[in-house]
């Protein structure tokens, strides 16, 4: 018996196309669309089951960018490896989920790329108010935590003086999207972190994307058709 089952792409495109379709967009101080039941449950299942330790990282600078060599990324090799991971990229790939995403989000995304993280966040992890690279043509995060202590580990969003103004309600499965602009600080100021802070970060990415090796497929630019 394989567990968890894993979703078709055709049930996880269509899942989030009605999730993002339904989604609610926040203005202050930046736009964001946020999303609840943004992936199928099984998928959220077969994501979070999957055989990947979190990172023992130690005391970081409040980037991400500084222990790259350690932090996951959905690769070819990794859909090679397991089905959830073919399943949740394909899903992400198609013509269908990127023609709604350059609708809703009003974005051209033809010719970029599938980029997909899953990120296992434990104590002493934090990340210091930023904004994200244009080379990304959009961000989204998704919330894949439990427990009595995550309803404190939702992102922090800083207004232009980089003051934290908000901290999103980090339930489970739900997410958020955003572009990148010149106000669009958020992080995660530095707080306890009991357990581990599981999410997923997608986007997609500019052509020129230096870091090959973080795509999900290097060879396969996104297209609308």
């Amino acid at each position: 018996m394989e567990y968890p089952p894993v979703p078709t792409a055709d049930q996880i495109a269509q899942h989030f196309r009605r999730a993002l379709l339904d989604s609610n967009i926040v203005e202050w101080p930046y736009r964001r669309w946020r999303m609840e039941n943004v992936l199928p449950v099984d998928l959220c299942t077969g994501i979070l089951t999957l055989p990947i330790a979190p990172p023992l990282l130690g005391s970081t600078d409040g980037t991400r960018g500084s222990y790259n060599d350690k932090r996951t990324f959905f690769t070819p090799e990794l859909r090679e490896q397991f089905p959830t991971v073919q399943a949740a990229c394909e899903a992400l790939q198609r013509p269908d989920v990127a023609g709604v995403l350059a609708r809703t989000l009003n974005i051209d995304v033809a010719g970029g790329y599938l980029r997909m993280e899953y990120m296992q966040d434990i104590d002493g992890m934090w990340l210091e108010p930023h904004r994200d690279i244009p080379e990304k043509l959009f961000s989204m995060v998704i919330y894949l935590f439990t427990g009595p202590e995550a309803k404190d580990w939702g992102t922090d969003i800083y207004d232009s003086e980089r003051r934290r103004v908000d901290r999103a309600q980090p339930d489970f499965n739900s997410g958020a999207i955003f572009i990148a602009g010149a106000n669009t600080w958020h992080g995660f100021d530095q707080r306890p972190i009991i357990g581990v802070r599981r999410l997923m970060e997608i986007n997609y990415v500019r052509s020129d994307w230096r870091s090959r090796d973080q795509l999900s497929f290097p060879d396969r630019p996104i297209t609308l058709t």
